[in-house]
């Protein structure tokens, strides 16, 4: 009861009127509750605030606490209960809690609404919006509808409260400043205050009422010392797993992430890089990965950079076969997986996305997917795959195999890349540098041209020049 108390204590501090909190003494007619929850969640986003609250038993000039004969959820609205009525006329209908106080022996009713979060609001069809005392329509305030619809696209996952009214002590038990501020190389601030500043500053908390602070999902996701703690990311948590052979029947180990990504990333990836070492039969026996490091590495990070935070049937997976990597994360990718190397990416967690290039743990904007495949063609491995459909995107590595052991469909993958690469780069595919891509020598020059040919028909890439044969190839959509 000591946040619902604080609260209240708040919001009788507020101006007499706002956007995103009304108090009332009594009033529960169903169609004025309606109207006034899609203004209320819809003045929320407006003012970048994470609830809206419609309150009873408080007047609304003097803020005095007189009580509320209010039933508040079950209260009967054509013989429904209100809460369930209130869901099928508000549309989307955000998450609205009915919140009972007990205040100093009066009892009080906080209807606590969720902030708009894709389109307005609506109420029956219409969406409302506050003007000092009034709930009007918003479509008859253009410019705060077209302020709305800013915010609304702005809007993103990562700023959503994780986890809310958390004294700053038990902020820093459960986030490690100390290494967050190591990673993004930035002086540590030596109190308390300071700490939870700077975590504000950054955007990974925000204030909560009666002096208390709301953890964000994206602090709790980077910068958890055990992201357990915070039951709203059970979906979020990384899994690595080894197996046996190349099939998923015999798991050898799975290895579990506790930490936010930041704070775990590095020993993800040493750990992948363990479990894909062999020793190198040469005069020094040296043990080696059979996988780029930076391949790894890019993958990785864009799985967990691209992935859609809505979808809670699977989480974020690293799989290592004994002939393969697989990294897969929830959502289907925003970029057409054949266009990987020379688009730019379209993140759905841009603050996310900011963050993990400032600690270094990917490559600039643009370039990630360029860097994995340039890993993999100086390796001289099969050619990555991309493969988005079913809720996920997946990003597959493989390990060697020689040019003689690779299938039509993985010469022509790679025909593909390497000729995308080089158009990145000004530069013409030819039958001389994708030979040097398989690490073939002259004599094969002959199957090397076959690839090209299979890559033409299936109108992967064409001739740079109709006109020069000999000039070289681009692809498709050069």
């Amino acid at each position: 009861m000591g946040r619902l108390v604080d609260l209240v204590d708040d919001l009788r501090k507020l101006p007499e009127e706002t956007e995103w909190a009304e108090l009332k003494a009594n009033n529960s007619a169903p169609e004025v509750i309606g109207k006034r929850l899609s203004a209320l969640s819809n003045g929320a986003r407006l003012c970048d605030k994470p609830k809206g609250y419609l309150v009873y038993g408080i007047t609304d000039k003097t803020r005095d606490v007189i009580g509320t004969s209010f039933k508040g959820a079950t209260d009967r609205v054509k013989g429904q209960e209100l809460q369930f009525w209130l869901s099928k006329v508000l549309d989307p209908c955000p998450e609205i809690n009915f919140l009972e106080v007990d205040y100093g022996g009066k009892r009080v009713i906080v209807i606590e609404i969720a902030p708009a979060s894709t389109t307005p609001t609506n109420f029956d069809g219409t969406a409302y919006i506050r003007i000092g005392e009034a709930t009007p329509r918003l479509s008859d305030h253009r410019e705060k509808e077209q302020q709305l619809w800013r915010k609304l696209q702005s809007y993103s996952w990562e700023k959503a409260t994780c986890e809310p009214y958390l004294t700053k002590q038990l902020i820093l038990e459960l986030l490690d400043v100390e290494k967050a501020c190591k990673l993004l190389k930035s002086p540590l601030p030596e109190t308390s205050d300071g700490k939870i500043k700077w975590l504000q500053s950054n955007g990974l908390v925000s204030p909560d009422v009666g002096e208390k602070w709301n953890v964000l999902n994206i602090g709790a996701l980077l910068f958890a010392r055990d992201v357990t703690k915070f039951p709203a990311l059970s979906r979020r948590q990384v899994r690595l797993i080894q197996y046996s052979d190349a099939s998923r029947i015999r798991a050898v180990e799975e290895v579990p992430v506790v930490g936010g990504y930041a704070l775990s990333f590095e020993s993800v990836i040493t750990n992948v890089v363990k479990m894909t070492t062999k020793e190198d039969i040469g005069t020094l026996r040296m043990p080696r990965s059979q996988f780029p490091l930076q391949a790894i590495r890019e993958i990785v990070a864009n799985a967990l950079i691209h992935q859609d935070m809505t979808v809670t049937e699977t989480t974020p997976m690293i799989e290592v076969f004994i002939d393969r990597i697989e990294v897969r994360n929830p959502g289907e990718s925003l970029v057409d997986t054949a266009r990987f190397i020379d688009s730019p990416p379209k993140s759905r967690n841009e603050n996310l996305a900011s963050l993990m290039r400032r600690m270094d743990f990917c490559e600039e904007r643009g370039s990630g997917i360029d860097r994995v495949v340039e890993a993999v063609e100086e390796a001289k491995l099969p050619a990555p795959d991309f493969i988005a459909g079913s809720g996920v995107t997946r990003a597959v590595l493989y390990g060697p195999r020689p040019f003689s052991n690779l299938t039509k469909a993985e010469r022509v993958r790679a025909c593909y890349q390497h000729a995308c690469l080089l158009n990145e780069q000004g530069r013409r595919a030819t039958n001389g540098s994708l030979r040097a891509r398989f690490g073939v020598d002259p004599t094969q020059s002959a199957q090397v041209s076959r690839v090209f040919k299979d890559a033409l028909k299936e109108a992967l890439v064409k001739l740079a020049d109709p006109d020069a044969p000999k000039g070289g190839y681009v692809p498709n959509f050069a």
